[in-house]
């Protein structure tokens, strides 16, 4: 099998499993205290990903936020912040979205082979696009990243991308957040989308940590061997 980055999934949800109520606010599922956590774990990965979706609906930055993790790596010979990645199908993604113009780590666009062309005229010399197949496979991604020089990747979302990498197997570890209240929302995504999972009854995912942070609760799974040698990033 060929070498690929250990992948880290990093996502929060409802206590009835929703990433979001299907409104156009952003549903706050965390707090300061796990926001600094993500923060540390951004800080110890080479690369995070999200899907474009999450560009679209969120505009988030993907940046590590605290100066001291921003110096440390700086001292270890790293970007302040990690190589941003996403994946699209479609390439329906706008230059000017925070994803591409805060910070100055790479960006790198997994396409469908049929939208490459069409992504680099919309995004220009703000990422770097790369045929990711049709549609885009994520084990071919990774094993790209990991020529590319990636040895840890954080996933953030959202429910599609972490159902591709679940499905495939591709996960060594899943930090779960749960928030302290219900969506009941039929409009709204749950955490994955149906599909076929390597961890079922008899194959149980290992619960390695679970931790209150304030009024939510991380839950940590290893989901394959390679959690045993993974190095942990520091606080």
């Amino acid at each position: 099998m060929a070498e690929r980055p250990y992948v880290l999934l990093s996502c929060a949800m409802s206590i009835d499993g929703y990433l979001d109520d299907g409104s156009d606010e952003r549903l706050l599922l965390s707090n300061e205290a796990d926001l600094d956590r993500v923060d540390a774990v951004r800080a110890g990965c080479d690369a995070i990903l999200v899907g474009a979706a999450t560009i679209r609906n969120d505009d988030p930055r993907l940046v590590v936020r605290s100066p001291a993790r921003r110096a440390r790596r700086a001292v270890r010979g790293q970007r302040p912040t990690p190589v941003k990645v996403t994946v699209t199908e479609r390439a329906k993604l706008d230059a000017e979205a925070r994803f591409f113009t805060v910070g100055d780590s790479p960006k790198l666009v997994y396409c469908a082979s049929y939208t490459v062309e069409q992504a680099r005229d919309q995004l220009g010399h703000a990422a770097t696009v790369v045929d990711g197949g049709q549609p885009v496979a994520m084990r071919l991604l990774c094993e790209d990243l990991h020529r590319r020089g990636i040895g840890r990747l954080m996933v953030e979302g959202g429910a599609t991308v972490l159902t591709q990498f679940l499905a495939a197997g591709l996960a060594d570890e899943l930090q779960l957040v749960v928030a302290p209240f219900f969506v009941g929302s039929g409009s709204g995504r749950r955490l994955v989308d149906e599909a076929e999972f390597p961890w079922q009854q008899h194959r149980p995912a290992r619960l390695v940590e679970s931790r209150a942070l304030g009024d939510v609760v991380l839950l940590r799974y290893a989901l394959s061997r390679r959690f045993r040698t993974a190095t942990q990033p520091r606080p």
